[in-house]
């Protein structure tokens, strides 16, 4: 009855009047009276911009998989040196340190809860493209992503487990295991075609390769821009998680070049290890922050996943340009002295910490 009522009541006004009343979005109108859509912005961005980056990520860990030699590769599962150590800097030193930071600046125990999270996240897959620019160990890095976000479905709860009891209950974090398993596949299964082409086709693999590293490269800092700018978070947020922001993953980096070199890696492996350790996977973050907290709990802390996605690709240009200078002083052209320098450093290496020698080095 009194829908009936409303009914003629809307038929019987007229449509001009109504129609500037009423917004056009509007699901309930009576009168001046208007009920409105909760506005999703924020989560249809996040939608947008995840699946973005899950189909550009995808397309470009297909080129960097062309630069992946397979023998290689099994090589870095057989011998795991080089992956122990990267386990060690994913899983033993973020986790540390984003507690240690957490401690240091005395934040408010929900956002050490999203400093921590972000400390357990496995490595995202933009370091993939890095590496390849600073003359990374390709291998060693795939290899490295692939396992850190597969050992990431036991290793967060963990992590989580041991470092958040002082500041939550572990159990009200809800792990995405299938934004887990999704980004596994979306790593996994594009590397392999990239593989396949690369040992099928290697001259058209070189080409893939090129375009691709460009193209990842323009697309990682142009989604970065964009959801810095569109993204409607809560930008008034404490000072001090800008700062942990800031010093977070620089500390990943220089933390995890300096074990990766304790533990006798060569010089270009030490480079991808720094890469792995500082580059999170901030999607996962997001989500995980995203499924976990209340809207007013997530004002005061949202916004950190993205401050760490700026301030980890603005170090890792840093890294690249100071890299590429360094290349251009100091090695002007790939001498036969310098070939077997770093021949001579893989080969002691791989003596010193099991790792393998490829046919290039030998």
């Amino acid at each position: 009855m009194q829908t009936n009522f409303l009914s003629q009541q809307f038929n019987a006004g007229s449509s001009a009047e109504n129609s500037t009343a009423c917004p056009a979005n509007a699901t309930i109108c009576d009168g001046t009276s208007c009920v409105l859509p909760e506005d999703n912005f924020n989560q249809t961005l996040s939608v947008v911009l995840s699946t973005v980056l899950t189909i550009m990520l995808a397309l470009v860990m297909f080129s960097m998989g062309c630069n992946v030699e397979l023998k290689n590769f099994l090589g870095h599962i057989k011998r795991p040196w080089g992956i122990f150590v990267g386990f060690l800097c994913q899983f033993g030193i973020m986790p540390l340190t984003a507690f240690l930071l957490s401690l240091a600046f005395n934040i408010l125990p929900i956002q050490a809860v999203v400093v921590l999270i972000m400390g357990c996240c496995p490595g995202g897959t933009a370091s993939n493209v890095i590496a390849y620019w600073v003359d990374g160990d390709m291998d060693l890095s795939i290899s490295m992503t692939t396992c850190s976000t597969l050992l990431a479905m036991g290793m967060m709860p963990l992590c989580l487990f041991i470092y958040t009891k002082m500041w939550t209950d572990s159990d009200a974090i809800v792990l995405p295991y299938d934004s887990i398993g999704l980004s596994l596949v979306a790593l996994v299964i594009p590397v392999s075609f990239g593989i396949f082409v690369n040992h099928k086709w290697p001259s058209k693999a070189k080409i893939i390769l090129k375009v691709g590293s460009i193209v990842g490269a323009v697309l990682i800092v142009l989604i970065a821009v964009v959801g810095g700018i569109l993204y409607k978070g809560s930008w008034i947020i404490s000072p001090k998680l800008w700062i942990i922001g800031t010093i977070f993953p620089a500390a990943g980096y220089s933390l995890g070049f300096f074990l990766a070199r304790v533990a006798g890696l060569p010089w270009h492996r030490c480079r991808t290890v720094s890469l792995e350790t500082g580059m999170q996977n901030t999607q996962l973050c997001s989500t995980i922050v995203q499924l976990s907290f209340s809207p007013e709990q997530l004002e005061k802390m949202f916004t950190f996943p993205l401050i760490y996605s700026i301030f980890q690709l603005l170090f890792a240009l840093l890294i690249l340009g100071g890299y590429r200078l360094y290349r251009r002083h100091h090695v002007k052209t790939k001498t036969d002295v310098e070939q077997t320098g770093q021949k001579e450093d893989s080969k002691s290496s791989a003596k010193m910490n099991g790792g393998f020698v490829s046919d290039e080095m030998k």
